[in-house]
């Protein structure tokens, strides 16, 4: 079998994939009914509940585990690697989106005519627990429902 058709035949990459749209849909739908407007560019930003990133590696690990065995050495790499996602995308993400935020501000207090406001850095990079747990929570239930 070649390298592409392996690709396409890969269970655990697809339905992580499948995970991380659905996260990505559920952000327009939270958007939708948090406010009031409809937001397709939120099916490709980061940030926002809930977390894509955390839905993403959970269902990863979550079909690692069902496939392998959740006793197995694929699983626990898989779940390392989960942890040092999801802590990523609620503390170190989250607060380099929070410094974005406040040199945002800093610019606007100087009112530099020679900056670009299109310059602006990107202010949601990262996500709260409950966004983390969120999309956690959804990856588990994907690989679940997947591998039924």
């Amino acid at each position: 079998m070649n390298a592409l058709a392996e690709l396409f035949n890969n269970k655990i990459l697809w339905v992580a994939v499948l995970s991380w749209f659905i996260a990505q849909f559920l952000k327009i739908i939270v958007t939708l009914l948090q406010e009031h407007r409809l937001d397709i560019t939120k099916l490709w930003a980061s940030g926002g509940m809930p977390s894509s990133h955390s839905s993403f590696v959970m269902a990863l690990s979550g079909s690692v585990g069902q496939l392998y065995g959740f006793d197995s050495v694929y699983f626990a790499i898989s779940m390392v690697f989960s942890f040092i996602v999801m802590y990523d995308a609620a503390n170190v993400r989250l607060e380099a989106g929070r410094q974005a935020a406040m040199i945002n501000q800093i610019i606007e207090v100087l009112e530099n005519k020679e900056l670009n406001p299109e310059q602006r850095l990107k202010e949601i990079l990262g996500h709260t627990p409950i966004q983390v747990l969120a999309g956690g929570i959804l990856g588990i239930i994907v690989s679940i429902v997947c591998f039924m």
